[in-house]
């Protein structure tokens, strides 16, 4: 039996990825920190599929809470089989240079600390045949100058998680792997400041278009399945060429 937690399951590619994952067979663990209308939602078409669903409140940032949705998963759904470390927040978009202390912490809190936590306890958790899908971004390898560039080195940071952890869990029959979505039409972007972000980019990419949450959600699914048993280590891009 597949059950996979999904962090900021709630919304955008998280929760596209939660229904996704319930379609393949999957019970699912929609993570979530603000939004619960929008955890609920996704829940109940995920049951409307016959499968099993839970939301689950936290602060990915914070390892007692971090500890207290894993437990909460273990006890309700039984064993995790799978991860998807997709939980992120940005910033106002503008230079390095104006970046405020508070929004670099936040960020690296989240993107990175977030993610070596909830890897943790992946880990610590599953058995042979386990598989954790960090979810990247490529500003990790554009470097997004003028935008965020702390937001790319926090996500560099995701994608040097996967290489290692990779190599640490491999022994243990568990995988590894980064989706690398490029601009993607979300609600994301209104955190940083540009709701119509994924419109201005998109165009740019040799695809010629922002990309869809449904699109990633196909390429994180791909990665915890039994198609990709003998991936690991790998970062899958999947940004319409950016």
């Amino acid at each position: 039996m597949a059950i996979t937690l999904v962090t900021g399951g709630g919304r955008g590619i998280g929760a596209a990825t939660c229904l996704r994952l319930a379609a393949a067979g999957h019970d699912v663990a929609v993570g979530y920190q603000h939004d619960e209308r929008a955890a609920a939602r996704v829940v109940s078409e995920i049951e409307a599929t016959g499968r099993r669903a839970l939301a689950v409140r936290a602060d990915i940032a914070d390892g007692t809470q971090v500890r207290a949705m894993f437990d909460r998963v273990e006890a309700e759904l039984g064993t995790l089989t799978g991860l998807v470390n997709n939980a992120g927040v940005a910033s106002t978009i503008g230079p390095l240079t104006d970046l405020s202390e508070a929004d670099l912490r936040r960020v690296v809190d989240v993107n990175v600390v977030g993610y070596i936590l909830c890897a943790q306890q992946a880990a610590r958790r599953m058995g042979r045949g386990g598989a954790i899908v960090n979810v990247s971004s490529v500003a990790a390898t554009l470097g997004s100058p003028g935008e965020y560039v702390h937001y790319a080195a926090a996500k560099a940071a995701v994608e040097a998680l996967t290489v290692g952890l990779s190599k640490e869990l491999g022994p243990a029959g568990i995988r590894v792997n980064t989706v690398s979505p490029g601009v993607i039409h979300t609600e994301f972007h209104a955190g940083s400041g540009e709701p119509g972000r994924a419109d201005r980019v998109g165009p740019a990419a040799p695809l010629g278009r922002g990309g869809q949450p449904d699109e990633v959600a196909a390429a994180i699914a791909w990665l915890l399945g039994d198609e990709a048993s003998y991936v690991t280590g790998a970062t899958l891009k999947v940004s319409g060429g950016r």
